[in-house]
């Protein structure tokens, strides 16, 4: 036979050695196509007359959204108009924080969300392509790069864009507790004898219905203290609601349940709770749960869980026990006798105008049973929260513990849309109103007639009750008796100045208001108010 010649293994080495480095070529250049998007493109659709902000509007009709708030611009202005086109409702405010707060007002969500959306996946195809490639590319090659690469990112941004997708919600983890944390609440409350349970905003929070947390409630006959939206909770005149003497009932309190409610400056973090108190804290946020614990306080059962499931759990495990009558009526006799001397100091004459506390005991008695009330405000709006009663559940709108002025023309609007039966309140300050008087242009656009208390002393008077004393100077607390009611004229609602002269027909002049509000006119009444030393010392840093 044929010897094989000496070159012949060379020859087959660098064969081998070819066909390796071809196939790491290959899969070099597959590899960056992918990485490009090459292959991507191939297999999905680019071009289409549809824009980005279809989609945005299909993913919030997927999750029920009926309203979007907004101030209009040409960075968003396809999400507005794809909503319009799928029926969501477009209401265009006069300043973009009232669309936050309007949004914030009846959503159920704990928190705001930021979600950026670049303008170049809003717009279609055909108008970012002409905006992108570069005017005056450089020449010759590097020119060819770069034009290549921006055509090539455009191609990635819209390839595959318009195909169908899940859209619908996703599953939302609201922790709860767990069994045994239960049980161990059930027979810590089951052996107190002055139990006290203080409610605070996050028992509002999905998933319990708020009628269901109310019914656990009077079942478990413990007097409460209601804060932020908890209040009403109990409706009007619940003999287990206790409005006043919240510190002396927590130095004899024996069980506190803080359903909800945060350790922080309101309870002076923690301070004003009885050392020898057991003490249940439940809570969603595990900082907040635990804030200021082993400083000025100690939980005995710490819970990070969801304060409104907590309560029925806790209703449930409990049912025909009862805290003692005695318990309960003693603190409600505290909280006549209180009431009894604000309604005292209500009829006393200030200096000049007329007496806040009167003006709010007016209002609370003549408004509707299924008003909104919608708090905007530090010294009138802090009287307010002593006075007004909201009437049921979802029914009191504030600003929260850090004070965010400004929420007024939002949260009533968001208020007044979705539930247009309601008479919906927004009681403000002078200072507070200058964040969202223009709103009243919004009421009368919209067709949302709300009405407005606002309580004009022409002063920051928060500020101004500490900063005098302490500092000696009341710079930057003094406003003006401005002429708030011509204003709302103005924007076409209705207004009403209110005065010492109006003291006798103060009833008529509410009421008044009320029926013009009823026939679709947002209305405001400009009351004059003297001072007062109701709530001396209270905080205002």
């Amino acid at each position: 036979g044929l010897l094989p010649h000496p070159d012949m293994e060379s020859f087959g080495a660098i064969g081998t050695v070819l066909g390796c480095s071809a196939g790491i070529a290959v899969g070099g250049l597959v590899f960056a196509a992918c990485k490009l998007g090459l292959l991507y493109q191939l297999f999905h659709k680019t071009k289409s007359p549809r824009h980005g902000g279809e989609s945005v509007a299909e993913v919030l009709r997927a999750h029920g959204v009926k309203y979007v708030f907004t101030l209009v611009g040409g960075h968003i202005s396809p999400i507005l108009v794809a909503c319009e086109k799928l029926g969501i409702r477009i209401v265009d405010t006069r300043h973009e924080a009232t669309a936050v707060f309007a949004a914030d007002a009846v959503s159920g969500t704990p928190g705001p969300v930021f979600i950026e959306f670049p303008i170049d996946t809003l717009y279609p195809y055909h108008l970012v392509s002409k905006e992108f490639g570069v005017k005056n590319p450089p020449k010759g090659l590097m020119g060819k790069i770069v034009s290549w690469y921006l055509n090539n990112h455009l191609m990635n941004l819209f390839a595959g864009a318009w195909e169908t997708r899940d859209m619908s919600p996703l599953p939302v983890d609201i922790p709860q507790a767990t069994d045994d944390q239960v049980q161990k609440c059930i027979e810590l409350v089951s052996r107190a004898k002055k139990p006290v349970i203080l409610l605070g905003s996050q028992a509002t929070l999905p998933p319990t219905p708020a009628d269901d947390i109310r019914n656990a409630l009077e079942d478990l006959g413990i007097p409460c203290f209601l804060g932020g939206m908890s209040r009403g909770m109990l409706g009007k005149d619940s003999p287990i609601h206790i409005r006043q003497n919240r510190r002396d009932a927590l130095k004899e309190a024996d069980v506190v349940l803080l359903a909800g409610t945060v350790c922080d400056f309101r309870l002076s973090y923690g301070r004003v709770l009885n050392r020898r108190s057991k003490i249940i804290a439940v809570n969603r946020d595990k900082s907040q749960l635990m804030k200021n614990s082993d400083m000025f306080w100690k939980p005995t059962i710490a819970i990070q869980g969801d304060a409104g499931s907590f309560l029925v759990r806790l209703s449930n495990g409990l049912k025909g026990h009862r805290c003692p009558e005695e318990w309960p009526q003693s603190l409600k006799a505290g909280d006549m006798t209180k009431e009894n001397a604000n309604r005292a100091k209500a009829d006393e004459k200030t200096e000049r105008h007329l007496n806040p506390l009167k003006v709010l005991h007016c209002v609370d008695e003549l408004m509707a049973e299924d008003s909104i009330i919608v708090a905007d405000g530090g010294d009138f709006v802090g009287s307010a929260a002593y006075i007004m009663r909201p009437r049921g559940p979802m029914r009191w709108l504030d600003p929260g513990a850090f004070g965010t002025l400004g929420v007024g023309g939002g949260f009533a609007l968001g208020a007044k849309l979705c539930r247009p039966e309601s008479e919906v309140w927004i009681v403000y300050g002078d200072g507070s109103l200058g964040y969202s008087v223009a709103e009243f242009d919004t009421f009368t656009r919209h067709k949302t007639p709300v009405i407005a208390v606002v309580g004009n002393d022409a002063c920051w008077s928060q500020i101004s009750r500490e900063q005098v004393p302490i500092l000696g100077s009341n710079v930057a607390c003094g406003l003006a008796f401005t002429d708030y009611h011509i204003v709302t004229d103005g924007y076409g609602g209705k207004g009403y100045l209110v005065g010492r002269e109006d003291e006798d027909r103060l009833s008529d002049i509410i009421s008044q208001a009320q029926r013009e509000t009823q026939e679709g006119k947002a209305t405001l009444l400009n009351v004059l108010i003297g001072k007062t030393n109701f709530r001396e010392g209270s905080i205002s840093v």
